[in-house]
């Protein structure tokens, strides 16, 4: 069931990137509001370093990074959350829990914004998803498998066979 609300996701492309063109780097910087609900991506050659370095930003630490990486021919997304470390709100445990129940939307708003990429480009629906779990404490510093791009699809978009 999707949990994205695409009427409260903002995406902007950086003016470099065509949006339906796998270009090496690229990289996702995904933040949200949490007064509005709204979800803000930004698609570039780099992460967003503005949208993340405002003091609240920085303390709560609840951006999530992704990129695109090519291994022996094969794409796969790499994410990247901070679950501790550093100057941050929150213990470990607690971060770590509520990046777990909020990545399904996470990937669905990476999937949906940069739509236009799948579409051009199906067989990244087959690539893998590796979330990096980023943490000073050895029980949360983990790198998972969380599925395949195709699996985060919503809604309409699901049926689009372009």
């Amino acid at each position: 069931m999707a949990r994205l609300n695409p009427e409260k996701l903002n995406v902007n492309y950086s003016s470099s990137f065509k949006s339906g063109v796998l270009s090496i780097p690229r990289r996702y910087t995904l933040t949200h509001s949490d007064s509005t609900g709204d979800i803000f991506l930004t698609v570039g050659p780099d992460y967003d370093f503005k949208k993340i370095s405002k003091l609240y930003t920085r303390l709560m630490r609840d951006e999530v990074l992704a990129e695109w990486q090519i291994a022996s021919d094969e794409p796969s997304l790499h994410v990247y959350c901070h679950v501790s470390g550093g100057l941050i709100f929150g213990g470990a445990r607690w971060r770590d829990s509520i990046f777990r129940s909020e990545l399904p939307l996470v990937l669905e708003a990476l999937r949906y914004g940069d739509r236009e990429l799948f579409i051009a480009n199906p067989e990244l629906d087959r690539a893998s998803i590796w979330i990096h779990f980023q943490s000073s404490n050895p029980r949360y510093d983990k790198i998972e498998k969380w599925g395949n791009m195709g699996d985060f699809k919503i809604g309409a978009f699901k049926s689009d066979t372009r």
